[in-house]
């Protein structure tokens, strides 16, 4: 996290608190979800353990974003009393990594909505390859994994992808990420249609 603001890492500190409380109430909900339905219940809704590394990478824009604010959210849910303990940190590493790696591959340069639909994919694929090893999903049926794998990167990409975007870009409306990138590029953005418009 090397040139970091103290801004930036504040402003990703919160928002990582935040979701982890919303990470917790989503793993109670789909606890009792998956004890009437199954497994299966878990998979539509797994787009939004990622989703705070899409907003935290997209409204910072820089290298280590979405991995740290991931880490920083399952540690705090661990904190809360996530079901899973200190487990929950090694997955929120996993999820993290998927998320970054997509950034990775822009050289974090691009955060448009196709980036940020990969990046909750990219979340889906890293946390589902943990699930095979440690959460006992490769005792599955192929076929049944297929299916829940590719819910899971539907869900990656509208639960944390789209709608991470969607809060980020409502967020930077109100005028309170101003001195983040995501701020920034749209107060030029205003800027631009101001001067087209002749304003």
């Amino acid at each position: 996290m090397k040139n970091w603001k103290m801004r930036e890492i504040v402003v990703m500190s919160v928002i990582s608190v935040v979701f982890a409380v919303i990470y917790l109430l989503s793993t109670h909900a789909s606890n009792i979800a998956a004890g009437f339905f199954g497994r299966m219940s878990y998979e539509p809704i797994y787009g939004i353990w990622f989703i705070v590394s899409v907003i935290a990478a997209y409204i910072i824009q820089k290298p280590g974003a979405a991995l740290v604010s991931e880490i920083i959210a399952a540690f705090v849910e661990c904190l809360l009393g996530n079901p899973s303990g200190p487990m929950v940190i090694l997955i929120g590493i996993a999820q993290g990594i998927g998320a970054e790696a997509v950034f990775l591959a822009t050289r974090w340069r691009i955060y448009t909505l196709p980036v940020l639909l990969l990046s909750g994919m990219g979340s889906s694929v890293t946390s589902f390859i943990y699930d095979l090893f440690v959460s006992g999903y490769s005792v599955l049926n192929p076929g049944l994994l297929t299916v829940m794998l590719l819910i899971r990167l539907v869900s990656g990409a509208l639960l944390a992808g789209l709608l991470g975007k969607a809060i980020s870009d409502a967020l930077a409306y109100t005028g309170v990420l101003n001195g983040m990138a995501l701020g920034k590029e749209l107060k030029k953005k205003k800027k631009q249609v101001n001067q087209d418009a002749g304003i």
